[in-house]
């Protein structure tokens, strides 16, 4: 009887500690940023064009995907190209999943305390993409020796549509 007992002990102590196990990361998320942070840098509050000018290339769910930032020298941001880019519902019947474009980006948002910023993209090649048709807003996530631009749609979870630079414009 002892036998069954135990064995009916088992699962359950076995699926408390699963449960502690999946919870504890989640009691340590005290901001946004903590789950970007284990998986691949710190939220950045301010960027400029020169920093995120480069290649980064597609990790995760974002596999396949460059994109290419150049910096222009009278605005905050610059001209970007795209390769293997998601395509978004509205023109997977005309494109495909993916596409090859090109358009211009910058960076945007607020400096105030527990903002952080973003690249806005504008792709105009192969046509004009409406807002949320494609990916089109990347946050921005760096640390002395890397860069990264991710879709930033889970601030529980480490974003699965994430890019790293791989190969710097900076002067």
């Amino acid at each position: 009887m002892s036998r069954v007992l135990m064995a009916g002990r088992r699962p359950r102590l076995v699926t408390a500690a699963g449960v502690l196990g999946l919870l504890s990361p989640l009691a340590g998320c005290s901001s946004a940023s903590t789950a970007v942070e284990a998986c691949m840098a710190k939220q950045a509050a301010s960027a400029t064009s020169g920093e995120l000018a480069g290649t980064y290339v597609g990790e995760d769910h974002a596999k396949g995907a460059t994109i290419t930032l150049k910096a222009s020298d009278t605005r905050t941001g610059g001209t970007v190209t795209v390769h293997n880019w998601p395509t978004g519902d509205w023109y997977k019947s005309e494109l495909g999943d993916t596409f090859d474009g090109s358009g211009t980006w910058d960076v945007v948002g607020d400096t105030r305390p527990g903002e952080y910023v973003q690249v806005h993209l504008s792709i105009t090649e192969p046509e004009l993409f409406l807002r949320d048709h494609t990916v089109d807003s990347l946050s921005i996530a760096t640390d002395s020796k890397r860069t990264f631009l991710y879709e930033d749609d889970d601030p529980d979870t480490c974003p699965i549509f994430r890019l790293r630079m791989v190969t710097s414009r900076r002067g």
